[in-house]
């Protein structure tokens, strides 16, 4: 998982689900803010994957278009295996899980 800009900061974009989930965050200006913000995103969130931040000049969510959010499978050599539409409703758990069976070999 990439952590990217956050989607819905207090001072720009803030939404009645996250006023109500108490996720109340404002646009991080530095790299450290942004760190803490992704480490409360993973907590709050239970992610149990490893999860890295994009860096300030957002060069991976520009390179994959990955706002507000997106899946992606990568195979063994590097290349884009799967792009999911943009979420969370372009998700589809039925293709991811297809794509992911084509990458990694069952056991």
């Amino acid at each position: 998982m990439v952590y990217i800009t956050e989607a819905h900061p207090t001072d720009i974009w803030q939404t009645e689900s996250n006023t109500k989930e108490k996720v109340l965050f404002a646009s991080p200006r530095s790299e450290d803010e942004r760190a803490f913000i992704a480490g409360a995103c993973v907590r709050k969130l239970g992610i149990e994957i490893p999860a890295v931040l994009d860096e300030f000049g957002n060069s991976t969510e520009s390179a994959y278009t990955a706002w507000p959010d997106r899946l992606y499978v990568i195979d063994a050599a590097g290349r884009v295996a799967y792009k999911s539409r943009p979420g969370p409703f372009g998700f589809s758990a039925e293709q991811l899980k297809t794509a992911i069976q084509k990458v990694v070999p069952a056991h």
